[in-house]
């Protein structure tokens, strides 16, 4: 299953040339939701936002971006040069990253992979990306169904339920510190595993030196890499899609135990359904759906909220 979405980041300029060079090309174009144009030929579909982002879709995009957006638009080519443009996503390591952290309901879930140059080639091959550029759980089910055959139990899951939770925020205080406690055990058991592996890599969360001190608490000695937007990496983004469909079974599991489809998020549409949960079930049976240092669970239950600071520039 090869790769059918791509995604770009686009100057104004290279927007109007890109038009341009798809009209050429007998692209036709039709309006797209906050976006400049939306454009489709044969099996290739383009959305151009407003915010610059363009996304190539279908089973043409992979040579609509190699044929066309490379050399006419970017100027340079990168699809098939990943090895050299970033060899250190094919050399070996370890990839974290976690689920459920914004969401009212369901658990956290922390997840690692182990890949080389072998499992990289292949996760990228299958389409493993970003979870969060993933729309539906079907396909994340299925993904990481396919990642699960691809690293061959070289991959390590840490589930922390509601209850569980809860406990474990009021004895460290803090979500960094839960984090960074959960990250250094995911990579401790991957380090089990994998004894030779020399780096681990995660998304920045806090303060790096939280991750390496339970490492250390873990005898763990690894080359710790901790960087904004590590999703980019293919097993960082591997642990995403395990992540989030570690986290999307768990949540279906306590939608059966609520007798009701517990919604995904923080919003209002949360905060309601938490609050007819607490006047049919009280406070305890709503805590034991979600994570209850939350605003929206406080607000849900009555409890006193401290008022939200707003930040303003200094003129």
């Amino acid at each position: 299953m090869a790769e059918t979405m791509f995604t770009h980041k686009l100057s104004e300029a290279q927007v109007l040339q890109l038009r341009e060079v798809i009209l050429g090309k007998g692209f036709v174009l039709g309006s797209l939701e906050y976006g400049h144009f939306s454009a489709r030929k044969g099996k290739c579909v383009l959305q151009m936002y407003l915010s610059g982002k363009l996304v190539v879709a279908g089973k043409e995009a992979r040579e609509f971006v190699e044929f066309t957006l490379e050399p006419e638009i970017l100027g340079e080519a990168r699809l098939g040069y990943e090895k050299v443009r970033n060899p250190e996503m094919y050399a070996p390591h370890f990839g974290i990253d976690e689920s459920g952290k914004g969401d009212l309901f369901g658990p956290l879930v922390v997840a690692g992979v182990y890949v080389d140059e072998d499992t990289a080639e292949r996760l990228l091959e299958i389409g493993v990306r970003d979870s969060k550029t993933i729309t539906t759980d079907k396909k994340i089910g299925e993904l990481a169904e396919e990642i699960g055959k691809t690293v061959r139990g070289g991959s390590e899951l840490i589930t922390i339920g509601p209850e569980r939770y809860s406990e474990l925020y009021r004895k460290f205080g803090n979500l960094n510190r839960m984090l960074a406690w959960a990250h250094g055990k995911v990579i401790a058991n991957l380090h089990a595993k994998v004894p030779s592996c020399p780096r681990a890599l995660s998304d920045q969360f806090g303060n790096p030196r939280l991750v390496e001190g339970e490492l250390r608490k873990q005898g763990v000695e690894i080359q710790l890499e901790q960087r904004t937007k590590a999703e980019s990496d293919i097993a960082v983004a591997a642990a995403s899609i395990l992540a989030r469909a570690e986290f999307v079974r768990a949540l279906s599991k306590l939608s059966m135990e609520a007798g009701r489809e517990l919604a995904k998020g923080c919003g209002a549409g949360v905060k309601k359904q938490a609050e007819e949960i607490f006047k049919v079930n009280g406070r305890e049976g709503l805590a034991k759906l979600c994570k209850t240092h939350f605003r929206t669970f406080a607000e849900a239950v009555g409890d006193p909220v401290a008022p939200k600071v707003e930040w303003r520039k200094r003129l």
